[in-house]
């Protein structure tokens, strides 16, 4: 590609990021080759305990003095089981060593935890700097086994007298001491309550509204805010998640979700947000000033991983200062398993990871608090299951994250809600997700996201729909936010009783609504007759829209339940779908290589098989290289099956994209090898590998890019494909240390959502979008 047309590039956004964790490669953040090449410990076997011995004791008597590695396996050993544990060896070996494991961190003292950190970093360092020390005094002494006894049988009151003086590795720890039925009893007693609302107290569940596109239509986002507010669902966020995160894609949305807002007159009672970068969010805010209400960012647990966000902590509490006089603030998501995935944990357990997360999210509201004249508007979404099964498989497993990471939230005085998902290549299913939300329920969570339907039409994962919202209502008893309930009356969906009237599940009665509001003088019927053109159209653009009910209020109407079924068929067997000998031969110049998963289950189960390739696809790309004699091109084209062999194989999606590609990077003079490298059982990485053996020779000052075409995630009509981006000079092709934070892409390209040549078109803006910016650092606050 030519000189000259690339530069270093932005972090992913917070879609790229999505897809990068629960799509193409299972991962969320950056780390070496030698961090992932490096053989790690075994999972320890404890077998042999004192009696009244501690972790230090303990490691003392087996290793003759203190061992960080033996410390941070002690600790993990005390987690119930997931994967992600064992892939970095601090899992218990056998039932055996986790209750030995439970047994010493019992007997063990907070204030010896606290001197013996699992990892240091400036992100542990921020939360011992905002961890209240009077109180922490007044623990020093205390077991972690009668640290579990206080919180299970003091009150409110006692308990928050003392938990700000935790830091986030003991809040981390405390956890894994409890039951099920002990987290719940935790959580059913410590509610942190945003200021002036109801949200996160106690007998009140709201809802995030996440109104997702795959193109970004606002029609699309609108209608399912209708939607929501025809289930009297959604009072703590209006959030979507943009397919583009470009400025000017982003404001477009904005704009859409405060139109809502002020049309309804709803803008002090919910706030709205596209979940872009946080950057990107304030480059909005600042060219339209008005336009953003509250401001997200995802978070991790270590330093080296928030890097690939592009965040610091003096980042994002530089925005937290920059809400100064506002109402709504910032808004963090996070999830157990963002770090190991990528082996940026440091040898540390996903539990505690996670709890450092809301160790910084405790430190950004204190600073927000400092500037927010009604209190900080601060809340957290715990996005569980999302990444897939190499974080944990089962509905047991999802039940059991989302209860340890309620009770740490809570612990560090976050109001939190969950994600209750799946992903499609996990085990879990449409009907297990009603069950995982009946064991969780009784923790009370803040909110939880809210759907059409369980499928999400844009991320293609499972989560909460409207209509469970209904549900666990009536099941639990549970409120929705006292003003935003009110406007639900005043909108005719609920009647003075409280009970739903005949408007239920009619999102053209809230457009009806919506027209008036806004001085529409056209008769009913006029309207409700565009409404249903807008709403075929919306539908026809893969977007369901939920209407009425089935037998039970809160059931799905029948031929949408049945469509839904279907989709999640579809994925299953778009999952184990692979790529035929006859598509592989029917593509032009193509030069098929494969990667180390021995076949599609191992490269489902078992993600970084799916990064490295064969000895003998090695090979196959050092001869590409020779073949060159010299004349090497700027760019390479690659195409890998991903998690949907289909979005590849289907006809008008790969063809068009690539003829088209071709084209306008002939037009712009850019040199393109004219082979195309077809990865079966392709991960991201594989194909940062494949520019690194390619470009590694490259001229150290000029700009060589990898453009990789892969099947994203299965769940929703469209089989689509996102094309990932990867540009970068010579020299750090040949530092082969290429990976996400490197990478932009476009994604949902099908011939049902971003048409394929439109996709080209896109690639080459963004690629010129590049050039444009000076990308090294923050925007706002590098």
């Amino acid at each position: 590609m030519s000189k000259g047309m690339f530069s270093d590039q932005h972090a992913l956004s917070r879609r790229d990021l999505l897809l990068v964790a629960g799509t193409a490669a299972a991962t969320l953040t950056a780390y070496s080759h030698a961090a992932r090449a490096a053989p790690g410990p075994s999972n320890l076997v404890i077998d042999d305990v004192k009696q009244d011995e501690d972790i230090f004791a303990y490691i003392s008597r087996i290793k003759g003095g203190f061992d960080e590695t033996t410390y941070r396996q002690v600790l993990g050993c005390a987690n119930a089981f997931k994967e992600g544990d064992q892939t970095i060896a601090v899992a218990a070996e056998n039932d055996t060593s986790r209750t030995n494991a439970r047994a010493l961190l019992a007997r063990t003292k907070i204030a010896d935890l606290d001197q013996h950190p699992l990892f240091e970093d400036d992100l542990q360092r921020l939360i011992w700097q905002t961890t209240d020390r009077a109180q922490q005094e007044k623990l020093k002494d205390w077991t972690m086994g009668q640290l579990k006894e206080f919180l299970l049988t003091k009150s409110e009151d006692e308990i928050k007298g003392v938990m700000h003086g935790l830091t986030s590795d003991t809040i981390g720890c405390v956890p894994k001491l409890m039951s099920n039925e002990e987290l719940i009893a935790v959580s059913q007693k410590i509610f942190n309550v945003m200021p002036g609302t109801k949200l996160g107290a106690k007998g009140y569940m709201g809802a995030r509204i996440q109104p997702n596109s795959p193109t970004d239509h606002p029609d699309d986002i609108m209608w399912q805010v209708f939607d929501a507010f025809s289930y009297a669902t959604g009072d703590i966020v209006i959030g979507t998640n943009p397919v583009d995160s470009t400025v000017d894609s982003v404001v477009t949305v904005e704009r859409a979700l405060k139109d809502i807002a002020d049309t309804f007159k709803l803008v002090d009672v919910i706030p709205w947000c596209v979940l872009a970068h946080i950057d990107v969010q304030g480059e909005v805010s600042e060219d339209f000033p008005g336009t953003v209400s509250t401001v997200f960012q995802s978070l991790a647990g270590t330093d080296d991983c928030n890097k690939i966000f592009d965040i610091t902590n003096e980042k994002i509490l530089k925005y937290a200062r920059a809400k100064a006089g506002e109402r709504y603030g910032l808004y963090f998501e996070t999830g157990q398993g963002s770090e190991f995935t990528n082996g940026a944990a440091n040898g540390v357990d996903m539990m505690v990871l996670e709890s450092r997360k809301y160790g910084f999210s405790r430190a950004v509201g204190m600073e927000l608090a400092k500037v927010q004249p009604k209190g900080a508007w601060l809340h957290v979404n715990d996005v569980a299951g999302f990444i897939g099964p190499e974080v944990f498989k089962s509905r047991e497993q999802l039940v059991r994250c989302c209860l340890e990471d309620m009770v740490m939230g809570k612990l560090h005085g976050l109001t939190i809600g969950l994600d209750i998902c799946t992903t499609l290549h996990m085990t879990v299913s449409l009907d297990d997700l009603d069950w995982c939300q009946d064991q969780i329920m009784p923790a009370n969570p803040a909110y939880l996201i809210a759907l059409p339907t369980k499928n999400d039409p844009m991320l293609s994962y499972l989560t909460t729909a409207f209509q469970d919202h209904v549900r666990v209502r009536d099941k639990f008893g549970f409120k929705v936010n006292d003003a935003m309930w009110d406007f639900y009356k005043r909108l005719g969906i609920v009647g003075k009783d409280n009970s739903y009237t005949s408007k239920y599940g009619d999102p053209l009665w809230v457009y009806y609504q919506y027209r008036l509001a806004k001085g529409d003088k056209r008769s009913k019927d006029a309207v409700y007759a565009e409404g249903r053109r807008m709403m075929t159209e919306v539908e026809a653009r893969g977007v369901d829209l939920a209407t009425g009910h089935g037998e039970k209020i809160w059931d799905l109407n029948p031929s949408l339940a049945t469509k839904v079924r279907g989709l999640y068929d579809d994925a299953k067997l778009s999952l184990w779908a692979e790529l035929t000998p006859e598509f592989i031969a029917a593509v032009p110049s193509v030069v098929p290589v494969r990667t180390l998963s021995k076949d599609r289950n191992d490269y489902i189960a078992h993600p970084t098989t799916g990064e490295t390739l064969s000895p003998d696809s090695i090979r196959a790309i050092d001869a590409i290289r020779t073949s060159w004699k010299g004349d090497m091109p700027k760019g390479q084209i690659v195409i890998s099956d991903g998690l949907n062999a289909k979005a590849i194989m289907d006809d008008g999606h790969l063809s068009p994209y690539l003829e088209e590609m071709r084209r306008l990077l002939g037009d712009a003079g850019v040199s393109v090898s004219d082979k195309n490298i077809l990865v079966t059982s392709g991960r991201v990485r594989a194909g940062y590998r494949i520019g690194e053996m390619l470009f590694a020779d490259a001229d150290p000052n000029t700009f060589r890019g990898i453009l990789h075409i892969i099947g994203e995630r299965p769940g929703t009509m469209h089989h689509a494909y996102s094309v990932y981006i990867t540009v970068a000079k010579g020299k750090r092709w040949a530092e082969k240390d290429i990976d996400h934070d490197m990478t932009k892409l476009v994604s949902n390209v099908a011939d049902t959502a971003l048409a394929p040549r439109e996709a080209a078109k896109e690639t080459l803006t963004i690629i010129r979008e590049i050039i444009g910016k000076d990308v090294n650092g923050s925007r706002r606050f590098g």
